[in-house]
């Protein structure tokens, strides 16, 4: 064990993951030491509070007419705590959180969503900071960018609580040894229901998730099941196993967060109850366990766990990305931006439930790979067209 506490910087410290993570890292003062945090800058009450509480020397906002006022309530936070005020640094602007991200903390939280997270992603990663990852389009997109810029080969600590459960697993055998992968889905809330159900499906229903309190990107990811169509591309790029050896089983408890399956007929499962604070400690303080992150399993009272084949003719997004995955080159990125284009619609009343992966599926048929080599250019050039194009035939509905 350290003796001496992780400086952590954390990328989206207002969210769903940025604020578990701060529980957590108050709870555990002596194993951490928070130098900066990065949020858009909406709610700034928030992330003066934060700001002030774990003492950071940076505050990063992306919204630049946010930086007068966070600076102000921050300042007021720091005159009533007996501090000097302008003693936080509070930096502006859309490459705010990647001038943090790259500033050379022990650990990077990157709790951002969406594909915005990237270039956070790749400064991290060439800072030589332990990336802990819970933006996982980042990787999605950014594929071998991603690869490219690790310097060492546990560089990444997936905080995705599917990925964090196959790391954890794979610590029972070799890399030669594994022979699937196996994902587990709660299914979220249209679980069961045919193809024709979801039509008159409203976003108030979809941002109803029977297990996980999660943004309302995610959520709705997670009820078309675009969250685990990405995470099985994230699978394959975290772990190096081919697409054909990731399986997807809904699992409605959400208390398996994901299994290995070895080549001698054993599987390995991780088990706790569905609570994001052990995949993110976890990948604060990897390889080591904190003590008393969250409560455990009951074995005292009686339970049951059930196992379902996942439809994928309901639920597309998950063959969708089985054959994105094996395309590679920009088709992630394209996949990805799309689906968030899509997804922004579908929350503003514009499209219908169907129309999300539908959408995305019609920009995939239209989108060709020019790129030999994936660059950074690359990638926003297909993000942008993938944009552009989803937003013409959403227009037509």
């Amino acid at each position: 064990m350290s003796s001496s506490p992780r400086t952590v910087s954390i990328l989206g410290s207002t969210g769903s993951i940025g604020t578990q993570a701060v529980d957590v890292i108050t709870r555990h003062p002596t194993r951490f030491q928070v130098e900066a945090i990065s949020a858009g800058g909406r709610d700034v009450d928030l992330l003066a509070e934060q700001a002030v509480a774990l003492s950071v020397r940076t505050v990063a906002v992306a919204d630049e007419t946010r930086h007068g006022p966070v600076r102000d309530a921050i300042d007021a936070r720091l005159r009533q705590a007996g501090r000097a005020a302008g003693s936080v640094e509070v930096v502006a602007g859309s490459d705010a959180a990647t001038v943090v991200a790259g500033s050379g903390a022990d650990v990077v939280l990157n709790g951002i969503t969406g594909s915005v997270g990237l270039a956070p992603t790749l400064a991290a990663l060439r800072a030589g900071s332990t990336l802990a990852l819970a933006n996982k389009e980042s990787l999605v997109v950014g594929g071998a960018l991603v690869g490219a810029a690790q310097v060492r080969a546990d560089q990444i600590v997936p905080v995705d609580s599917e990925h964090s459960a196959i790391a954890q697993c794979l610590r029972s055998g070799e890399p030669r040894e594994v022979r699937r992968l196996i994902l587990t889905a709660s299914g979220g809330p249209f679980r069961g229901r045919a193809r024709d159900a979801l039509k008159p499906v409203t976003p108030s229903e979809a941002l109803a998730h029977p297990t996980w309190t999660m943004g309302p990107v995610v959520t709705i990811n997670s009820a078309t099941l675009m969250n685990k169509g990405l995470e099985l591309i994230e699978a394959h790029l975290l772990f190096d196993v081919p697409v054909a050896d990731i399986t997807v089983v809904v699992h409605p408890q959400s208390v398996v967060h994901s299994m290995v399956e070895f080549i001698d007929g054993s599987t390995i499962a991780q088990a706790s109850p569905p609570d994001m604070r052990l995949p993110i400690a976890l990948g604060l303080s990897w390889p080591e366990r904190l003590d008393e992150v969250a409560s455990p399993c009951s074995w005292t009272d009686p339970t049951a766990w059930t196992f379902e084949p996942l439809d994928e003719t309901v639920f597309g997004a998950v063959r969708l990305a089985r054959h994105v995955a094996d395309l590679s080159g920009t088709h992630p990125a394209v996949y990805n931006a799309a689906n968030e284009e899509c997804v922004a619609a579908f929350l503003e009343g514009r499209i219908g439930f169907l129309d999300i992966v539908d959408t995305v599926e019609k920009v995939l048929e239209a989108h060709v790979e020019h790129a030999d080599d994936l660059t950074l250019d690359a990638v926003l050039t297909a993000e942008g067209w993938a944009r552009a194009r989803a937003r013409e035939i959403l227009a037509r509905r």
